[in-house]
């Protein structure tokens, strides 16, 4: 399989799960603001949609959207327990995870390295941000992870999402259940390997 990726950017989060489901694989990097990979290959006529992540499957197709592909690599590994089984009830609330981080989280948080943005909108956007986040907070006090004691596919997209904040100059320090989390989830081995092999670590 073949990742196109941009580093830090929300690719991360199937490069982490890629990783720790132990599948093999490559990186093709791809420069956003050219839609260009290195070979300067035009990265639309790879993906008409024009962004990271994309993930070039064995039998020569293309999957897109971080969600979905996150749980395909789980899917190929079942054995690594990044998802709950198909048709399981719990697979349906790492769904609902995954698309709450995507909606709630992802969107707003991202949309703040756009430079046209007005500093009161942006302001706007941290006002909901918080309210994502308090939310988000008391659902993960007293837990390891997001579903409880184990690591998930999930736990690598908000991971990827929340370590934006001080990009875009969100403080996390209203909720240190949170900063706690990003920390340690960031201290996994697969999540470190992954962040050395964008250089977003040394």
């Amino acid at each position: 399989m073949k990742l196109y990726y941009s580093p830090g950017a929300c690719s991360l989060s199937p490069h982490i799960a890629l990783l720790e489901a132990g599948l093999p694989y490559s990186l093709l990097k791809v420069s956003l603001p050219e839609k260009k990979l290195e070979s300067g290959e035009d990265f639309n006529s790879v993906n008409g949609k024009g962004y990271v992540p994309a993930l070039l499957l064995d039998d020569g197709s293309l999957l897109t959207e971080g969600a979905a592909i996150v749980q395909y690599i789980a899917d190929r590994n079942p054995a690594a327990g990044l998802a709950p089984a198909v048709g399981a009830p719990e697979r349906y609330k790492l769904q609902e995870w995954l698309n709450y981080i995507s909606t709630e989280i992802h969107k707003p948080m991202g949309s703040m390295f756009n430079p046209a943005q007005t500093a009161e909108w942006k302001e706007s956007v941290k006002t909901t941000l918080s309210k994502r986040l308090d939310w988000l907070s008391a659902q993960i006090e007293g837990k390891q992870y997001l579903m409880g004691d184990k690591f998930n596919v999930a736990d690598g997209y908000l991971f990827t999402v929340l370590n934006w904040a001080g990009m875009v100059k969100f403080d996390l320090g209203k909720w240190p259940v949170i900063q706690q989390y990003v920390a340690r989830v960031g201290q996994r081995p697969k999540v470190v390997e992954a962040l050395k092999a964008e250089g977003l670590l040394q």
